[in-house]
């Protein structure tokens, strides 16, 4: 005996299916734009915070990708007085791709000169828009702990 789903239940899974297709289109287009590092905390398990005083830019396009460099602000001074050569920070870019369930955007990491460990991997930020311009994405660790949040305001 064939069954098939009623009319309203086919309509009600299209429409649920559209709404959450115009939500991810939303977010995305919401991301699409310059950043620039406003703070960079982190929350250490034994408790406080540290600011870790680096600047920085982000970009995420249309075609859905994005690029991220940061640094401590104080690296050219370090470098001044070093006769070494300094990096410290990060740098990275690749693909896009979200999560709406769990508010998190990732980051397929195509290239990383900074952090080489990552190509190849995916770096999930959870993220929180604060109006139009501020852009919260915070790290978490394996039990949900948030461990860092980088606080980026949108370049006009």
């Amino acid at each position: 005996m064939k069954t098939s789903l009623p009319g309203f239940a086919i309509m009600s899974l299209l429409s649920s299916t559209m709404v959450w297709a115009d939500a991810l289109d939303d977010v995305k287009k919401q991301f699409i734009g310059d950043y620039e590092l406003v703070t960079y905390v982190s929350f250490p398990a034994a408790g406080g915070e540290i600011d870790n005083d680096y600047i920085g830019r982000l970009s995420y396009d249309r075609f859905g990708n994005m690029s991220g460099l940061g640094m401590p602000r104080n690296l050219p001074e370090r470098q001044s007085t070093s006769t070494e050569r300094l990096t410290s920070g990060f740098g990275y870019w690749g693909s896009v791709s979200f999560n709406l369930d769990n508010n998190t955007v990732i980051h397929h990491v195509e290239g990383s000169p900074m952090v080489a460990q990552w190509v190849g991997g995916e770096n999930v930020r959870f993220f929180e828009f604060v109006g139009n311009d501020i852009l919260k994405l915070s790290l978490k660790d394996q039990n949900g702990r948030v461990t860092g949040t980088l606080t980026w305001q949108r370049l006009k």
